[in-house]
């Protein structure tokens, strides 16, 4: 691969017109801490590229988190490094601030576009970002750094709503025909991003840089990254063992949903997950906590939630809760107890060993066991008969 610097700055001068004519006022989305996005990596790169053509002291930082939490000062410090967090202004997106958005339109499914006034009001905009399968968006990356990324709340329960995420081609690896994606696209599109760098990861390491206009340098990420996930599956198991694919994915119990949808698939009905997942943070979305706590099982978690939207947190509840109906879930996690997996409608373990023995695996048993090391990676599809 050509020296990531280099691509960084090729990209950047073949548009510098448009960073010319900006006079320095741009916006640059960056994800938040949840994502391997190598922002220590990219971001000195590319600012220093942009430094080349224009004075960036009014150049803006917006952490595109969605409904996350605000990063504090030190993880930002962390996540991008002290130079430019000194160096430059840098601000969370808070999603439920009204005042902060302005709207720009309706998508096609009548999505309400309200975005970041910072962001909106730049002369340039511009995002970094990791490109990776997603759980129900496809592929994350592109103009996904702008609806959730810096969208009001109220446009993202409406993209997130429980009949978008029930759609059945709201899943890992689909893009067409996928209603969250082709949301998130005309969000995007209407919102004025101009120029991504998007990044690609493989065993813990960049494995690719994408960057330019953002329908063709997306594009080429998306390709990279589906040659190398899709897996053609024999055959339903009754065990399926996997992560959440390490820090900083697997920081907390909400994201951990992620890792367990990996095994869906090819899983046969009444079959166990196991999910190893740090969960440093805890549960880390007390929405989500309080969701998979509702009544006894997860049919009580979906009717509620259908009831009762748009509830902060839904879509993970409604994804891990339709897990549940046909699967057992066991948990292997340092950061979350017993008690609290138990609540939300789960199995804990204190390592693989015990989780394995929880789903029946042992000696003579005859039970089938698929291993996806790298958890939210890997997109299994099961070969037709």
């Amino acid at each position: 691969m050509e020296s990531i610097g280099g691509i960084i700055r090729e990209a950047v001068l073949r548009k510098k017109a448009s960073i010319r004519a900006s006079k320095g006022r741009i916006c640059l989305l960056v994800s938040d801490n949840t994502r391997a996005a190598f922002n220590k990596v990219i971001v000195p790169r590319l600012l220093d590229s942009i430094g080349e053509l224009v004075d960036t002291s009014e150049l803006k930082i917006l952490i595109a988190s969605g409904l996350h939490r605000p990063m504090s000062d030190r993880e930002l410090e962390e996540d991008l490094g002290r130079d430019i967090v000194e160096g430059f202004e840098v601000l969370n997106h808070i999603a439920d601030d009204e005042d902060r958005h302005m709207a720009v339109g309706r998508t096609r499914r009548g999505t309400e576009v309200l975005l970041d006034r910072g962001y909106l009001e730049a002369g340039l905009r511009v995002a970094t970002g990791l490109v990776e399968p997603h759980f129900f968006a496809g592929f994350s990356g592109g103009y996904k750094s702008v609806l959730p990324g810096i969208s009001a709340s109220k446009t993202i329960y409406q993209n997130h709503s429980f009949e978008m995420v029930g759609h059945p081609n709201a899943k890992a690896g689909i893009l067409k025909g996928n209603p969250i994606h082709e949301d998130i696209w005309e969000a995007g599109k209407m919102g004025g991003l101009e120029f991504i760098v998007n990044v690609t990861a493989w065993g813990g390491a960049i494995s690719g840089v994408y960057a330019g206009d953002v329908e063709e340098a997306y594009g080429r990420a998306v390709g990279e990254v589906a040659s190398r996930s899709r897996v053609m599956v024999d055959g339903l198991y009754d065990v399926v063992l996997t992560s959440n694919g390490g820090y900083p994915l697997d920081r907390n119990l909400y994201q951990a949903v992620k890792g367990i949808s990996v095994g869906e698939p090819i899983l046969k009905e009444g079959g166990t997950i196991i999910i190893a997942s740090e969960c440093r943070d805890g549960i880390a979305h007390e929405g989500f906590r309080e969701l998979m706590e509702q009544g006894e099982g997860p049919k009580e978690v979906l009717d509620f939630i259908k009831r009762n939207q748009p509830l902060r947190d839904q879509w993970q509840a409604q994804i891990l809760a339709g897990i549940l109906l046909k699967a057992k879930v066991v948990v292997v996690s340092d950061g979350v107890g017993r008690r609290e997996v138990e609540r939300m409608k789960m199995e804990w373990a204190a390592d693989l060993g015990e989780a394995l023995e929880e789903a029946g695996v042992r000696k003579g048993s005859g039970k089938s066991v698929a291993i996806i090391p790298e958890g939210p990676s890997a997109i299994p599809i099961l070969s037709p008969r």
